[in-house]
Parts: C-alpha cells; structure tokens; sequence
C-alpha cells in the first residue's frame, strides 16, 4: 500500500483495512454457503414437485378411461329398451339422493 506520510500508522491501518477484508470475506462466504444451501433444497423440492405431478398424471389418465367406459356404458343403457330406460332413472334418483345424504353427512361433521 502507499504509505502517503502516515508514519507508525500505516502498519496500524494496513492491518485494521486487512482484518476488515477478512471479515467481510468469511460473511461473504458463509452467505454464498446459505444461498447454495437454499438452491439445492429449492432443486429437489422440485424435483419432488415434479415427480408427485407425474404421478397424478398417470392417476388422471387411468380416471379418464374409467369415466370413458362408464359413459359408454351408460349411452347403451339409455339407448336400449324401455325397461332399461326405467331402471336408468331409478338409479339416477338413487344416486343423486345418496349424494344429498353424504353431503349433509359431511356437512354435519364438519360442525
């Protein structure tokens, strides 16, 4: 460093300016360490993240062809016979009534 006059001070100034760096330094670093540290937990949270939605789009895709065959199930149903046509509509109030009676079950055990 210039020693610009100071005299017996320089020494005591370039250690004051040196002990300074080195205290920034290891903040720096220890903050550069908890940055790291919160990269890695944000990647494989992620990572998980991806893996659960990946899954629920198996999950999905196995309920889209249960609802498909149902509905094709329940078009031949409609288009048959009067007897089926009956039924249908027995099973219809069935399940609507029973959706009703889970509801107010839920609802009731929620309070």
């Amino acid at each position: 460093m210039a020693d610009w006059g100071r005299g017996q001070n320089a020494s005591a100034v370039d250690d004051m300016i040196d002990s300074e760096n080195k205290r920034m330094t290891e903040n720096l670093a220890s903050k550069v360490t908890r940055l790291k540290s919160l990269a890695l937990d944000i990647d494989k949270d992620a990572e998980d993240q991806n893996h659960y939605l990946d899954g629920m789009d198996s999950d999905f895709m196995s309920v889209t062809g249960l609802l498909t065959g149902s509905v094709k199930r329940f078009s031949t149903m409609t288009r048959s016979g009067r007897d089926n046509r009956k039924l249908l509509c027995y099973v219809s109030a069935g399940l609507v009534a029973i959706f009703f009676i889970l509801y107010y079950l839920v609802a009731r055990a929620r309070t």
